[in-house]
This record gives C-alpha cells, structure tokens and sequence, in this order.
C-alpha cells in the first residue's frame, strides 16, 4: 500500500480536526513559505478559518533515532460546520493536490516526482 501524503490526524480536543501532510517524506526538504501560502491559498476556498503548522519533529529511542518534517492544518469546531467529515475530506483533497504540486515543481528526488 502506498503511503498517504496527507491524512486526518488522531482527534484533538480543542480542534474539529487536524489533517497533517508528510511533506518531508516525499519532497526531502521542508515547504518553503511561498508554498505554505499556496496552501493557505489554496484552503481558504474550503474553510472560513484555519491554522498551519510547519513541524519539524525528532524522535530518540534506544539505537533508533527519527525525523519528521510536516505541515499540520488544524480546523476549530466553529469553522468546522455540520459536516465535519467532509470538510475534512475536502481538505485532505486539497492538501495532497498542494503537496504533489510543490513537490513536482522542486524535488530533489527526482524519480519520485512519477510517482506522483
């Protein structure tokens, strides 16, 4: 099974939902914040109100060592609506769409851009 670029994050109290994009893993950097606005952009066509994130995240353990780098778009329950799920869908549409595009346009990875 390929790996999502974006997905609904685990359920946060404060938040209708969170989306979270795996950036770093398929781009190899982190998004410039000419592509942050884009997606800013880009979302405020699906949703009122909103937050991004951009997270850059280390992880130690024993011999294991790890890093992350996403971008969290977090959605409060008054900019949500009634139908929360398909916001959110909407949103993780959007998201992938801005994702693959920002990637396509500046990987250093080369062969991953066919993929996409």
């Amino acid at each position: 099974m390929k790996e999502a670029i974006a997905f609904r994050g685990g359920d946060r109290e404060a938040l209708a939902f969170e989306v979270r994009i795996n950036f770093g893993v398929f781009a190899g950097r982190n998004a410039t914040q000419a592509e942050i606005d884009d997606l800013a952009g880009g979302l405020q066509e699906v949703v009122a109100s909103f937050a991004i994130v951009a997270e850059e995240r280390h992880e130690f353990a024993n011999d294991v060592e790890a890093s992350a780098r996403q971008i969290v778009i977090e959605v409060a329950p008054e900019y949500a609506g009634s139908d929360i799920d398909g916001l959110c869908k909407r949103v993780v549409a959007r998201a992938e769409q801005w994702a693959k595009s920002c990637i396509r346009k500046r990987t250093e990875l080369g062969e991953l851009d066919s993929e996409l």
